[in-house]
């Protein structure tokens, strides 16, 4: 198996290995984690951060509002904050049509 395809397996990254996708330094990370309550990587017994793919896909966005789009951090918060928001409607919105139609389905029954 390539390296490659065991990487995309891999459950936890370290946060050296999170700065080096992003290409950032570590402390800049742990910045963003102070700053984003959104961000909040679990901790082994020895207190080392362990990124999952999700805390990952977080840092890029932040990585992309701020670096890319040039929003501050008040209005990185605020933008991922209305991209949660919306999803959470999305899912709420896709969950009500789906219970619609199991009721719909078990009149037919």
């Amino acid at each position: 198996m390539p390296y490659k395809e065991r990487e995309i397996t891999k459950k936890y990254f370290t946060i050296g290995e999170v700065a080096e996708k992003l290409e950032v330094n570590t402390s800049l990370i742990r910045f963003w984690e102070s700053e984003f309550d959104i961000l909040s990587p679990k901790k082994n017994k020895k207190g080392l951060r362990k990124y999952t793919k999700k805390d990952i896909d977080i840092l890029k966005k932040i990585y992309i509002l701020l670096k890319k789009e040039g929003f501050t951090i008040e209005g990185a918060k605020k933008a991922l904050n209305k991209k949660t928001i919306n999803n959470e409607n999305e899912i709420q919105s896709k969950l009500s049509s789906i219970k619609n139609k199991l009721i719909e389905i078990r009149k037919k029954i």
